[in-house]
């Protein structure tokens, strides 16, 4: 089983914390298009994911954490190359379209399955993301649906618009302190102060959100 530590470097690579983060759900839910929004405030839509690709963003949230971000395809004959990328996993975004309520359903029916499956990070955090609020008319999935399949996966939720870019850094922020908090670095990581800091956050929060 992969260790669900986070790897540490407090000198030399300007990070204090290294973090897996991987993007599932649907092809064509908008997974490309809220990394990219991320990474580099682009909001033109991407040509679809081939397999798997991946890109870095150091983000600081009081420590700095080197986020690496795996973006995967969402069609099915993709699906075999994508399930090791599960391994080691410290955080997993579930991304659905709220105009197509068939990548909703298939959350349950399909994503939520893999993870069962390929994960191995006990304490890997799941966020459950409804995309594509810009299109608040065409609408097929309310708000109370994702919150409510969110609190019963044991994940965290948000609804965003790749396209307006509105709440995509919040959806990696909550994450990643989410992550921090349950993290368990290791001795060679930082200071025994900042171990103990992070210690007591899992404690006052009942440990990780999801299993």
């Amino acid at each position: 089983m992969a260790s669900s530590s986070s790897s540490s470097s407090s000198s030399g690579n300007g990070y204090d914390y290294s973090f897996k983060i991987l993007l599932i759900g649907d092809s064509g839910v908008g997974k490309s298009s809220i990394l990219n929004s991320f990474i580099s405030n682009h909001v033109e839509e991407p040509a679809p994911t081939i397999g798997v690709d991946f890109k870095i963003k150091v983000l600081t949230v009081g420590k700095k954490l080197k986020l690496t971000i795996w973006d995967t395809a969402g069609q099915e004959r993709f699906r075999t190359l994508t399930t090791s990328y599960y391994r080691g996993a410290h955080g997993i975004i579930l991304v659905y379209d709220v105009t197509r309520r068939e990548t909703f359903t298939n959350l349950a029916e399909i994503w939520a399955k893999e993870i069962e499956l390929y994960s191995t990070n006990k304490d890997c955090i799941k966020m459950l993301v409804g995309n594509k609020v810009d299109k608040e008319n065409e609408r097929k999935v309310t708000r109370e649906e994702g919150a409510a399949f969110a609190q019963q996966s044991g994940c965290l939720f948000l609804e965003c618009s790749a396209k307006t870019q509105e709440n995509v850094e919040k959806c990696f922020e909550e994450l990643a302190l989410k992550i921090l908090e349950v993290s368990n670095p290791q001795d060679e990581g930082p200071s025994a102060a900042a171990r103990n800091m992070l210690k007591q956050k899992q404690e006052n929060n009942g440990g990780a959100c999801c299993s």
